[in-house]
């Protein structure tokens, strides 16, 4: 074997572990991963933000259950980048960035982007560290994406200094990978969940992103359907049971969780999208990919930790389905829980097709829902606007929602749409803009054009960063500030002079016919919808 630059070999390592794609923005302290893609079979997607290169592995890892990476040059680069780290932290996605770093032999004299970046990293990710040595840069890299892939899945960062990663390596130091190992189930603490369930009258089971991520939706099902218990989904857990199952429950979400007396939650914490796990008289059992995801600020039942799928199956082995007096119960509480979903689905359908004028939001998920095949890439990017995305939209594939999660960072949406058409090649990919979500990274639709990239954008725009205006005018007798944005601002044209394709809808009738014209388009293709400023989202209806 020979020598060839220690940034060449990472890539050889990163390829060698599955990695098909480098998201980047050029920079200089890079080139010789850039090197390491030409000849290794890496496809390279260069963005105009780093926070969309950041946001498109993020993105990439969660659709594909695999560990993406994003390299980003040194100082300002890394920088631009930290809010996909946080955002991969909160959520659980197996995200590698790469940094460039200053030359270590100047280290300490004012080089250009010279900055720490591991002091900062290292709060947010489950590995940061610098590769200092050429012989090693391979072996760390490696490392860090297997840690960013072990349960509990997270960020790992590794910088290279400029002066190592041009210098050379024997070929011989680029590592095998190997998968991680899932981390074995707490036998015992499921026994105590297989208790509390077997009893339960009312039960209720939660599922959330990391039970798509552990590959446990055959499992989650199985418990649904051995218990008769009803379940609730959010995050990527949308689709892991589809929405006309019997015991899939998505409108009577304040029923189920207030009225039950067990709530099985699994693959998700339990911060502010469940109440904080605060379900009115239910016992709590939790289930995490790890002990370390596990509530610590919840009286459980029981606390499972370990691989998901392990657990799942494991609890519908241990309860069996329910006989006698408890099958009945269970029978009738579904049933309750059914009238009420039914209900709210039939008291809505006035609302999405709602005819007014100026276009009230609910209606372009009237037209959407009719739009959207069943296995079609749903991304949502805001707050008001897709809080009614996250309501009137059913996803019907597993792995096919892509929101901000639990930290709420705006701007994802531009990197998650590049991620969901490598990902799904021939799907409808559709990603739900607010207008203030819009101004993050909308310049990234010459990502998307100059990749050939096809992807339709839909931005709801009422002018107003609306989950801020009207709450402060309650607060404030009427007045608001630092919440207008322009009205009618033509966002299809900043997509146009990008080379994409788009036009604006002003009335309910046009938006099918306009939806209908950017699927088929082939092109980048952003439809701006100017919806009502003075409709709110009903905040009162969403379980704190």
């Amino acid at each position: 074997m020979g020598e060839l630059a220690s940034g060449h070999l990472a890539v050889r390592a990163l390829r060698g572990a599955g990695v098909e794609h480098l998201f980047t923005l050029s920079g200089g302290h890079l080139f010789p991963l850039y090197d390491g893609c030409r000849h290794e079979g890496v496809r390279l997607v260069d963005t105009r933000h780093e926070q969309a290169a950041a946001f498109a592995a993020e993105g990439l890892a969660k659709l594909t259950r695999r560990p993406q990476v994003a390299a980003l040059t040194a100082g300002p680069g890394v920088t631009n980048g930290m809010s996909a780290v946080a955002t991969a932290r909160f959520g659980g996605s197996p995200l590698l960035v790469i940094g460039g770093r200053a030359p270590a032999a100047t280290w300490g004299t004012g080089s250009l982007q010279e900055l720490d970046h591991v002091a900062f990293l290292a709060p947010l990710t489950k590995l940061a560290g610098t590769a200092a040595d050429p012989a090693g840069v391979a072996v760390d890299v490696l490392d860090a994406l297997r840690t960013a892939a072990s349960p509990h899945r997270g960020p790992a960062f590794v910088d290279i200094p400029l002066d190592v990663v041009f210098a050379p390596a024997d070929e011989a130091t680029v590592p095998a990978w190997s998968h991680p190992a899932p981390e074995p189930v707490d036998t015992d603490a499921l026994d105590r969940a297989a208790t509390a369930l077997a009893a339960a009258e009312r039960p209720v089971l939660v599922a959330g992103t990391d039970v798509w991520l552990g590959g446990a939706g055959d499992a989650l099902r199985a418990l649904v359907e051995t218990a008769a218990a009803p379940v609730l989904l959010n995050g990527m857990g949308r689709g892991l049971v589809p929405p006309d199952h019997p015991l899939a429950i998505a409108r009577a979400r304040r029923t189920a969780l207030g009225e039950a007396d067990l709530v099985v939650v699994a693959g998700t914490p339990l911060d502010f999208r469940l109440g904080f796990g605060r379900f009115g008289p239910a016992r709590v059992v939790h289930l995490a990919d790890s002990p370390e995801g596990l509530a610590g600020h919840v009286d459980l039942a029981a606390g499972v930790a370990g691989d998901l799928a392990t657990a799942l199956l494991g609890l519908a082995d241990r309860i069996g389905g329910p006989t006698g007096d408890l099958a009945v119960a269970r029978a009738a509480w579904a049933e309750r829980l059914r009238d009420l979903e039914r209900a709210a689905r039939d008291a809505e359908r006035d609302l999405l097709a709602a005819d007014g004028d100026p276009i009230h939001p609910a209606r372009v998920y009237g037209e959407l829902r009719r739009a959207l095949d069943p296995d079609a890439v749903v991304i949502g990017d805001g707050g008001d606007f897709v809080s009614y995305a996250g309501k009137y939209l059913d996803s019907r594939t597993p792995g096919c929602w892509l929101d901000p999660g639990p930290f709420g960072c705006l701007g994802t949406g531009m990197g998650y749409a590049v991620a969901a058409r490598l990902a799904r090649p021939q799907a409808q990919v559709c990603a739900l803009l607010g207008d203030g979500a819009a101004g993050f990274g909308l310049m990234d639709a010459d990502t998307l054009v100059r990749h050939g990239l096809p992807a339709v954008m839909v931005v709801g725009n009422n002018g107003v960063w609306a989950l801020e205006k009207h709450p402060m005018e309650a607060i404030y007798d009427g007045w608001s500030v630092a919440a207008d944005l322009q009205p009618g601002l033509r966002y299809d044209d900043v997509v146009r002079a990008l080379g994409g394709a788009g036009e604006t809808v002003t009335r309910a009738a046009d938006l099918g016919p306009a939806l209908a014209r950017a699927f088929a388009s082939g092109v980048p293709y952003l439809v701006n919808v100017l919806t009502d400023p003075a409709v709110a989202y009903p905040r009162s209806t969403v379980l704190a």
